[in-house]
């Protein structure tokens, strides 16, 4: 199996580690016992298959959902953005550039007409419009992009497992 230099190699989980990502997903919150009771195991399994989903990178982080409007950010923003250059180093440029605005909220490497998915948010069109004039597009490497605005969130969701 091929891996990153700071990724682990996946070991494979069963099923009781799925209901426990299950578990976690719907409410990190819970504690190792309340986990353990609705999966049958003692504590301490439980814990230590916790811990060691955490060590493999199968739990990335932990965090709570949050209604970007009750918190002044109304505006998503789905960015599509075309590199000029295909090279490692200009990718490579991109992302690093990239990850560094506090704006962007996620960003996915996609296939099709572009090769980036970002999701932005922002308090305002013309915070927005800010950002994207003065941030985004001084980041390194980018030819083309295409802004959509969110106008409502249907679904929003961790769940995976």
């Amino acid at each position: 199996m091929v891996t990153e230099q700071n990724e682990r190699p996946f070991t494979g989980i069963d099923n009781k580690d799925l209901e426990i990502l299950s578990l976690l997903q719907q409410n990190a919150k819970l504690t190792v016992r309340e986990i353990a009771a609705r999966v049958h195991l003692s504590p301490t399994p439980t814990h230590d298959r916790i811990k060691r989903m955490e060590q493999e990178g199968v739990i990335l982080q932990y965090g709570a959902l949050v209604d970007n409007r009750k918190v002044g950010k109304g505006i998503m923003v789905i960015c599509h953005v075309s590199l000029k250059d295909h090279n490692k180093s200009a990718a490579q440029a991109f992302i690093t550039g990239v990850t560094q605005l506090k704006e962007v909220v996620e960003c996915y490497n996609i296939s099709g007409d572009f090769d980036f998915m970002l999701k932005i948010i922002s308090s305002s069109m013309e915070s927005f419009h800010k950002f994207f004039v003065n941030e985004l597009s001084e980041v390194p490497n980018i030819g083309q992009t295409k802004s959509t605005f969110v106008m409502d969130v249907i679904k929003q969701s961790n769940l995976t497992v």
